[in-house]
């Protein structure tokens, strides 16, 4: 059974998540409320950071959440400093205290990402024999970039939270912030491996209730941009976004059947 305070924290968020979701998608939030996006993010965040604390050894896990959590800082910052990496682009929005002029929520968003896309990704080293470090990470990291490709659009083009100072194809977003997104979650993959894979076999798999509430963590996230995409008229990311997430979302599924069946 999960500790209370796991089932309290999941169902705060259910319910900011829910009030959010009508707000953002019909430009309902007010001027004083905009510290809501804060909470939402770090929320969405301390979700993963108790996945990854409950479902394995206490010490690797706390490693895993410091790696993903500074790292992907470092990275946010070199590229706003720099321009590198995820491209050209500046905050528009006000999303919480900054360290090295990165917001601390932007490390949780990273948290998320990472959470939710290891449990969607982790059942395929069960159907490959060979390479599977390298298989992991790559199909991990593209289920952490396919949220990005709704994220972005909807960030930007409807909610200004950031400009690109650059041009790109899908919603003139620059290409580079796609391929960023995929080298850095597919090292952070990697890290997981490392710490997480053992004797053939995941080691984090001691909570059923956060696994699963990671996988729904995901489709949540990505049906609120699809929501806020959809009533902004951005046709091209909802189509992407609702096939991408069928895609992983049919893999998944189909891959814990086989595991179940063997």
């Amino acid at each position: 059974m999960p500790a209370k305070f796991d089932v309290y924290l999941f169902r705060f968020f259910v319910i900011w998540y829910t009030i959010g979701v009508f707000l953002l998608s019909f430009d309902l939030v007010p001027p004083w409320l905009e510290w809501a996006n804060v909470v939402f993010l770090i929320t969405s965040g301390l979700l993963a950071v108790v996945y990854f604390y409950r479902s394995g050894s206490k010490v690797n896990s706390i490693i895993a959440i410091i790696v993903i959590f500074f790292l992907s800082m470092a990275i946010e910052s070199f590229g706003v400093h720099t321009g590198l990496f995820f491209g050209d682009y500046t905050y528009k929005t006000d999303f919480g205290p900054k360290v090295i002029g990165v917001p601390i929520t932007i490390g949780f968003a990273w948290l998320m990402v990472m959470g939710t896309s290891h449990v969607l990704a982790a059942p395929i080293i069960n159907v490959v024999s060979r390479f599977k470090a390298l298989i992991y990470a790559s199909y991990g990291a593209f289920i952490a970039t396919s949220l990005d490709l709704i994220i972005d659009p909807v960030a930007y083009d409807a909610k200004q939270y950031w400009v690109w100072n650059e041009p790109g194809l899908y919603y003139n977003i620059p290409f580079s912030n796609f391929y960023g997104w995929f080298i850095l979650s597919f090292v952070l993959h990697i890290v997981i491996y490392g710490l997480f894979f053992r004797s053939n076999q995941w080691i984090n798999i001691r909570s059923v209730f956060w696994r699963n509430n990671m996988v729904k963590l995901y489709v949540m996230m990505a049906g609120m941009f699809i929501i806020i995409a959809l009533v902004n008229k951005l046709w091209l990311a909802s189509i992407v976004s609702l096939s991408t997430l069928c895609i992983i979302y049919l893999i998944y599924f189909k891959l814990r059947r086989m595991i179940a069946n063997d």
